[in-house]
């Protein structure tokens, strides 16, 4: 369960003070599939920063289960980043020297796991995502879409319990671009984690479960 409580972040720009996000309340079931929209500005990017423990609100609560995001300290925070979250950029981030299937391992090694304990688990990642066949190669040898889906291949080996998507189809062409949708689709319809997306996609919006439509740093009513 996600649970945001009149949650406001505030920046300051010159002698201006703004309002990324103005009270926002938002409760999201465990397995839900949000997509989340609006115009530049609005405050997008900043929900998807403090849901991902990487920003804190000025005032309100954000909680992820039984984790108060709002003031937990930095070991806790790292915990949560480690084990609990999965976070896919815009761009793919792939090291070009490793192959995909170590790419998609290298997180677990990072955060302290064995090769035999972290090899099923990319395996797994990998046939969610279409990529078995593709383990072998090399960055440089996929396309843009197969580059996104080895990146969500990754963000998902970690068994994230929710899994956040930064515009994840906008630095595609509209085939590869319906390739990493259907790929999405395919991981909501398992609910094995709890998926928001960050979008312009109006094809995104149209099939998510939920869809979370933000305005001036407020959520707005369809």
């Amino acid at each position: 369960m996600i649970r945001l409580k009149n949650v406001t972040r505030m920046y300051s720009r010159g002698h201006n003070a703004i309002r990324a996000l103005d009270e926002v309340s938002l409760d999201l079931p465990s397995g839900e599939f949000a997509a989340v929209t609006g115009p530049s500005g609005c405050g997008k990017s900043t929900l998807l920063n403090v849901l991902g423990g990487l920003d804190k609100p000025d005032q309100g609560e954000i909680w992820v289960d039984e984790l108060p995001l709002h003031k937990a300290g930095d070991a806790a925070l790292t915990r949560y980043r480690r084990n609990d979250l999965g976070i896919v950029f815009q761009f793919f981030n792939l090291l070009p020297a490793m192959t995909v299937a170590e790419n998609v391992e290298l997180p677990l090694l990072l955060r302290g796991e064995s090769a035999r304990k972290a090899r099923p688990k990319v395996a797994e990642a990998l046939e969610t995502v279409g990529l078995t066949a593709r383990k072998g190669h090399f960055p440089h040898q996929l396309s843009g879409g197969e580059m996104q889906r080895a990146a969500i291949a990754r963000a998902l080996a970690g068994q994230p319990k929710l899994l956040l998507a930064d515009e994840p189809t906008g630095n595609l062409d509209s085939g590869n671009a319906s390739r990493v949708i259907e790929t999405l689709l395919n991981i909501a319809a398992l609910r094995i984690t709890t998926l928001v997306i960050v979008t312009h996609s109006e094809e995104l919006a149209r099939i998510a479960r939920r869809h979370v439509r933000m305005r001036d740093g407020r959520i707005v009513p369809p």
